[in-house]
């Protein structure tokens, strides 16, 4: 991909997906009780099924939103100008549905899962298969490391207490699958 193709990228899809999880943070804030409304929970699924949904635009506080949106914005940024606005979503939903599948089929039934990690596992491990060697930072880590470096070592930092790994690495495979996909699609595209 040149320069002048990611330059020329709509970043809309990008900022609606920030957005919508900022307006519900706030939300959140303003009424806590909204997270046992909007949070996945295997218990609650059946009297509240928009939670299959609605857990990937919630987030927990300050910290799990901004980093979440910090990685939303870089990873989505590549991730669209690669396959396009359709996949993006694609990609990113996908991945984020297959993340809560696998937190409901795994976790602790009464555990609730909020945030949008999942999809965006989902659109990072698309970009690591179509881009593996690109150079990130990873906070607080201040060295340029390749990317799928990056993306092994949030997996891992996945499995700490208190954390839905089991979201992470739904939304992880979805997108190594997707990323084989889409960089088989690109490869079979003449060039002139």
């Amino acid at each position: 991909m040149s320069y002048r193709n990611f330059r020329n990228t709509d970043l809309t899809p990008v900022w609606v997906l920030i957005t919508v999880n900022i307006l519900i943070f706030i939300t959140t804030l303003i009424r806590p009780e909204a997270i046992n409304l909007l949070g996945l929970q295997r218990v609650s699924l059946s009297s509240h099924p928009w939670t299959i949904i609605s857990s990937m635009f919630t987030h927990a506080n300050w910290d799990h939103i901004l980093f979440n949106m910090i990685a939303l914005y870089f990873y989505g940024i590549y991730v669209l100008a690669l396959v396009g606005e359709t996949n993006f979503f694609i990609v990113y939903f996908i991945g984020g549905l297959v993340g809560n599948v696998l937190f409901l089929l795994l976790a602790n039934p009464y555990d609730i899962a909020v945030g949008a990690s999942g999809a965006i596992f989902a659109l990072g491990g698309t970009l690591v298969v179509m881009r593996p060697r690109l150079k990130v930072m990873i906070f607080p880590i201040p060295i340029p490391m390749d990317l799928w470096i990056a993306i092994l070592i949030m997996a891992l930092l996945s499995l700490a207490p208190g954390i839905g790994w089991q979201a992470h690495l739904g939304g992880l495979i979805t997108g190594i699958v997707a990323g084989y996909f889409f960089r088989r699609r690109e490869r079979q595209r003449p060039t002139w």
